[in-house]
């Protein structure tokens, strides 16, 4: 999904990227079809007419989901003003912390090749869930299973050949970089987290529950900043601490094509100065770049590209249920 496309085409995308949410699915084509509310929502500024913050600012003030479509455009259309706000105070800082199945193969695939623990830096780190890659077991279905931590299980579907970790990789240091940072001790921030979760979706529910709670024992070190220009700082910070790699899931679609453009150059430059591991997990219109090295084809249109150092690794979900190698 383009999140500065034409409204209609976006919330049409979307209706197919959501399939995971039966609920989600029908708002987004019914709204793709409804010129009043297409007309409400174009009244937005430009970024924040994305489905998952229209949605989420409406179930924040009450609007139920599951639910009917009706009592979502009846909200929207009768608004008094407390969606609208909504809508303009918060973001979709989403932390998805099963998208882990797929980034831990690759950040210990790292950390055997550099012989070193990892210093990581998330770009867009929301509340920095994602930092925990150590904190969790392992079951990748039906190639095998990595336990050992005190942390929940993650599950995922894997196809291909490439040799999944045996060990967990080893964590120095966690960090990131965000517009917006969020504490895991603030409770209202955690509640709107917890609020992006999409509808019939309890277990992701519970999953961030429980990553909100790890957190809490050993909080990242987080700073509030732009990546193109606050990234390399905490960079500087993390390599005094282990190999360090950046890395990013769902993040850069919120910027502009320009802007997409800087960052992978940005990146591109530092991988090959050697100054860090590159670690990213985007929808496949994202970073054209890394999607064009792929040898064949996504295998639908709601996947996600997971790339190492700018090369296509693996097609992944979008919440990290499943995997293909490359």
């Amino acid at each position: 999904m383009d999140l500065f496309t034409d409204v209609a085409e976006q919330y049409s995308a979307f209706s197919h990227d959501a399939r995971d949410s039966p609920c989600f699915e029908q708002w987004a084509k019914a709204v793709s079809d409804d010129p009043d509310v297409l007309a409400w929502i174009s009244s937005l500024p430009g970024i924040k007419r994305q489905p998952n913050l229209v949605f989420a600012a409406a179930r924040w003030i009450g609007v139920p989901a599951p639910g009917p479509y009706a009592a979502l455009r009846e909200a929207l259309l009768a608004d008094d003003g407390r969606i609208r706000q909504t809508i303009l105070d918060r973001a979709t800082q989403t932390n998805e912390v099963g998208r882990l199945a797929t980034l831990t193969p690759v950040f210990a695939r790292i950390a055997s090749e550099s012989g070193r623990p990892l210093a990581l830096v998330e770009a867009g780190a929301s509340a920095g869930l994602c930092l925990y890659p150590d904190k969790y077991n392992y079951n990748w279905v039906p190639q095998g299973r990595l336990y050992g931590a005190a942390g929940p299980t993650l599950s995922c579907t894997v196809s291909g050949e490439e040799p999944l970790p045996t060990t967990l990789p080893a964590i120095a240091w966690r960090g990131g970089v965000d517009l917006n940072p969020l504490d895991v001790n603030d409770a209202d921030a955690m509640a709107w987290l917890q609020n992006l979760v999409w509808p019939e979706q309890e277990e992701r529910r519970a999953r961030l529950a429980a990553a909100i709670d790890m957190a809490r024992v050993e909080p990242p070190t987080l700073v509030r900043g732009n990546i193109l220009t606050a990234l390399r700082a905490q960079i500087d910070v993390a390599a005094e601490h282990g190999a360090v790699v950046v890395f990013h899931s769902a993040v850069i679609a919120y910027l502009t094509a320009e802007e997409r453009d800087e960052f992978y150059a940005l990146m591109m430059e530092l991988v090959a100065r050697g100054v860090c591991r590159w670690v990213s997990n985007e929808a496949t219109n994202v970073l054209p770049q890394i999607t064009a090295t792929a040898p064949e084809s996504p295998p639908d249109r709601s996947s996600f590209v997971l790339g190492l150092d700018g090369q296509a690794v693996a097609w992944t979900h979008g919440h990290g249920a499943s995997m293909t190698w490359l």
